[in-house]
């Protein structure tokens, strides 16, 4: 899986959120957070799960154009520059994971195939 350097911060702060809310204990916070990092980082017996981009000046301006275009938060533009960047690299490429409902229509208006698929996957 291709992320952008981004979810390093992303994930562990709506993991925490979603704890701060009261939608998820404190163990089960710490627990996720381990296992993302775990994915992110590798561990001593497994490679890391993804291929971390940084942030080139050219996904920079990828962005900038992106959240001019659809409306997108700064991070949400990163997200999707930093998944063309990839699907201009490997052109097989062409899925897109996320749940929030703006960065999912406009990575299909981008032409990116959504994972999930549909709302009842996300459920």
């Amino acid at each position: 899986m291709i992320v952008c350097c981004l979810v390093r911060v992303e994930v562990p702060a709506a993991l925490w959120r979603k704890h701060r809310i009261g939608e998820l204990g404190i163990d089960d916070a710490a627990t996720l957070i381990a296992e993302f990092e775990s994915d992110y980082f590798g561990a001593p017996e497994s490679r890391p799960r993804f291929l971390v981009l940084g942030l080139p000046s050219h996904m920079l301006d990828e962005a900038a154009r992106l959240v001019a275009a659809h409306g997108l938060r700064a991070y949400d533009g990163l997200q999707m520059a930093a998944g063309k960047v990839a699907r201009d690299t490997e052109p097989s490429c062409q899925g897109f994971a996320c749940f929030d409902e703006d960065l999912r229509r406009a990575a299909a208006a981008e032409g990116f195939s959504l994972v999930p698929s549909n709302r009842r996957d996300r459920a």
